[in-house]
């Protein structure tokens, strides 16, 4: 649309949506941004700003312009006597290095937290079937043990024992389904951007000219993006916050080719190309003379944030009931008492975007943001699409790192140049030499001595031929023949502009608190390792809000895009894209994003832990290890953890379980010692009564034993007096064979020998009143005491009765 009407003021934001919404307010809003920022060509507000960081930038890249060195040197304007290297040293360069590449080594985590009441629920009914488990769990164990029912909600194993552990489980290992897909998602599109590439160039910007932007993006082609913003290009309302979050208008220049001009906006005719061309003049809204290009157009991309009235219009319904009824912010309501309706109404922000061609009036877009972000927690704030910060910034001034050391630079160099000047001039040293001397000296050998000989000795040999009398009569005594002229002052300047040289770069160092330890340049070999340490730690301190700033345009950009994740997902045209593009990665958690919408997520950034940091943990864990207070499984554990306060934590937690286990240990050492104890005792009694048992059993045996041999000693005798009866009862048969043999031939003979007969009786009975005197028994042929068996038994009674 073009209009003539010019408008140094911005319009005014009490009137109707309706007006709001048309190209002519929007054309007001670009005119009024034009005025404040591009008026006065070389002199505005944008040239300024963009001249200032140009030149901070070249003096960061050591490509600053020479050409207030050579005004400081000329005399008169003449520099026709210098010839110098008016190279600027590239002193400030190291230092922006020093810090952007030093702080590229920082690592981070996105986190996400569900801050609605969905996901607080979900997280306090987590949270209490731990705390009754944790309270429960002997009972439980008790259940499960004695009627084989598992009533555990959670992983008996790993139940936290304390409310500390609970904190750690919750903050470390527990995470709702919907976080961790915000989480991929977010990381998915930062990474998608080429964060890693865009997070060093903006943290450049904020170390050379101290001010940082990115922009979230979205489009139907690409989808959600982050894209890099130099802030030279950058417009935006006047603001003393660094961190631009009262701004309520910011904005973006391009320089675009015509055909990409097209391409965004087919609707343009050759008409109104023909004219944009004519009238956008580059170089008068910039102040550039010299990057006037007529194939290029200046278009200023902006955000404006304003307010809207939303009305609602409350009927009453003949049942009684109220109808709520979206109206126009126009809507009045009869003020007749009679009337059965009223007017609700809220004002909520809203963000409008709008393209204009700088330098004419014409706007290419004025429209109400789509899918403006907003976060569930406060509904009727708008978020800009740009993240801006500028630490150093105070009064609308900006400050930066690089600012604070030009001056030093500028002398470093004019130190430099003088250091030329007067090496320049510099007069080498000479020789005297006294002709006086050397006259009418007689060598001896015919040589003609001069002075050309004096020198080629003195040269070859350091010694010299001279007079110490003068060659007429009362002539004085001369001097030596050859002296050394000496230029001593050239080389005590040189000296004192390397002091100044040193003085100044001590300066630098002094205002950055970048010491020599930040780079390790010139270490002190004096100096204990931990007091460089030390210093390189403090060195970090001084330049803590840079990385401060870029973290939070980092932080920021990931918010932007949680909240655009979270809008666009409830549009169906981009919903399905931009699901299907993150479970792509992450199937487990497709469900979820689709209803990630519902959420209300707090997106916070955690630093990871710098050397020093890991290594002061790792210096903790490696005392726990050496004091046996952990196991290495544990010192495992705390070295994943990425967070240095949740890792110290888990430390301390580790070591209390593990005096704990230890002290388990140990009474279960003691106990089983006791059981030892015990059980040697009853191993001990049990082998007495064994011991016992078996001399009983052994006395047993030989009793046994005994008892066998006597028996088998009275079969055998048994057996002896059976043999020894059956022969005394054969050799009695014999007898009483013979007795009956000898009866017979007595009764055969008995006649025969009657006296003989007689004479033996009388001779028998002679005996037997001898024995009777005598008191003998007759004499008896049987055996005597060896038919008795022992134990009194005898076969006396097998006789014959």
């Amino acid at each position: 649309m073009t209009d003539t009407l010019r408008n140094n003021t911005f319009p005014s934001q009490v009137v109707l949506d309706e007006e709001k919404n048309s190209l002519a307010y929007g054309l007001k809003v670009a005119r009024a941004i034009e005025e404040e920022w591009f008026a006065n060509g070389t002199n505005s507000r944008f040239a300024s700003n963009s001249s200032l960081f140009h030149k901070r930038r070249l003096y960061a890249r050591g490509e600053q312009s020479v050409e207030k060195y050579k005004k400081e040197l000329a005399v008169n304007g003449d520099l026709s006597y210098l010839n110098l290297d008016w190279t600027p040293i590239p002193i400030i360069p190291k230092f922006v290095d020093i810090v952007v590449n030093g702080m590229g080594n920082r690592g981070y985590e996105i986190n996400a937290f569900s801050q609605d009441s969905i996901g607080t629920a979900k997280r306090t009914e987590y949270i209490k079937g731990l705390q009754m488990d944790m309270v429960s769990k002997d009972m439980l164990k008790d259940v499960k043990e004695n009627f084989n029912i598992d009533m555990f909600e959670n992983n008996e194993d790993t139940l936290p024992e304390n409310d500390e552990e609970l904190d750690l489980h919750v903050e470390l290992d527990f995470k709702l389904s919907v976080e961790l897909a915000q989480i991929s998602g977010i990381n998915l599109l930062l990474n998608g951007s080429d964060i890693d590439l865009l997070k060093p160039r903006f943290t450049r910007d904020i170390t050379e000219i101290g001010i940082g932007a990115a922009k979230a993006c979205f489009s139907k082609s690409k989808g959600a993006t982050v894209e890099y913003v130099d802030p030279a290009n950058l417009v935006w309302s006047y603001t003393e916050d660094p961190h631009f979050k009262d701004i309520y208008y910011v904005g973006e220049v391009k320089q675009i080719p015509i055909n990409e001009l097209v391409s965004e906006f087919p609707e343009l005719s050759m008409e109104e190309l023909d004219e944009i061309i004519k009238t956008g003049d580059n170089s008068k809204v910039t102040g550039n003379i010299t990057n006037h290009d007529p194939n290029k157009v200046t278009v200023l991309y902006f955000n404006y944030k304003t307010f809207s009235q939303e009305v609602y219009k409350l009927k009453k319904t003949a049942t009684g009931a109220e109808k709520v009824l979206e109206k126009e912010d126009s809507f009045n309501p009869p003020k007749d008492k009679d009337a059965n309706f009223s007017k609700l109404s809220r004002g909520i922000e809203v963000k409008y975007e709008g393209v204009s061609i700088l330098g004419t009036n014409k706007i290419l877009k004025w429209e109400l943001s789509k899918n403006m972000l907003r976060t569930k927690s406060d509904f009727n704030l708008v978020q800009m699409d740009y993240c801006i910060t500028a630490p150093s910034m105070y009064n609308g001034s900006i400050e930066s790192l690089v600012s604070r050391i030009i001056g030093f630079a500028d002398m470093i160099q004019l130190t430099h140049l003088k250091i030329q000047q007067v090496l320049a001039k510099v007069v080498p040293d000479g020789i005297f030499l006294d002709v006086d001397s050397l006259a009418d000296i007689d060598l001896g050998n015919g040589t003609n001595y001069n002075a050309s000989e004096a020198l080629n000795m003195f040269f070859q040999t350091g010694s010299v031929i001279g007079r110490s009398q003068g060659s007429e009569p009362g002539m004085g005594k001369p001097g030596l023949p050859i002296q050394e002229l000496r230029s001593g002052s050239g080389a005590n300047k040189v000296q004192s502009l390397i002091n100044t040289y040193n003085y100044y770069l001590s300066m630098i160092r002094d205002v950055t608190g970048l010491n020599e330890a930040r780079d390790g340049s010139t270490p002190d070999s004096n100096a204990l390792v931990g007091l460089q340490k030390l210093a390189a730690a403090n060195s970090n301190v001084a330049t803590r809000h840079i990385l401060t700033g870029s973290s939070f345009i980092t932080l920021g950009l990931a918010k932007l895009l949680s909240l655009r994740i979270s809008d666009v997902l409830e549009y169906s045209e981009t919903a399905e894209a931009l699901a299907d593009q993150i479970g792509r990665f992450n199937t487990a958690t497709l469900e979820e994003i689709k209803e990630l919408y519902l959420y209300d997520m707090g997106i916070s950034l955690e630093l990871l832990p710098d050397a020093e940091e890991k290594q002061m943990l790792e210096n903790n864990i490696q005392i726990a290890l050496s004091q046996k207070l952990i196991e290495l499984d544990d010192a495992i554990d705390i070295r994943e953890v990425r967070s240095i306060r949740w890792a110290n934590r888990l430390l301390k937690v580790k070591k209390i379980k593990k005096q704990k286990r230890d002290q388990a240990i140990q009474q279960q050492n003691i106990q089983a010692q006791s059981q030892a104890n015990i059980q040697a005792q009853q191993a001990a009694a049990n082998l007495e009564v064994q011991k016992k048992q078996a001399e009983s059993a052994s006395e047993s045996q030989v009793i046994q034993l005994k008892a066998q041999l006597d028996s088998q000693k009275m079969r055998q005798e048994v057996e002896s007096k059976k043999e020894l009866m059956e022969l005394e009862f054969q050799y009695g048969m014999k007898l009483r064979g013979i007795e009956v043999e000898a009866k017979k031939q007595r009764d055969a003979s008995k006649e025969d020998r009657k006296d003989e007969r007689t004479k033996i009786q009388a001779s028998q009975q002679s005996e037997l009143i001898d024995q009777r005197k005598t008191g003998k028994p007759p004499k008896s042929f049987e055996s005597a005491g060896n038919d008795i068996l022992g134990g009194g038994f005898n076969l006396g009674a097998f006789d014959p009765k």
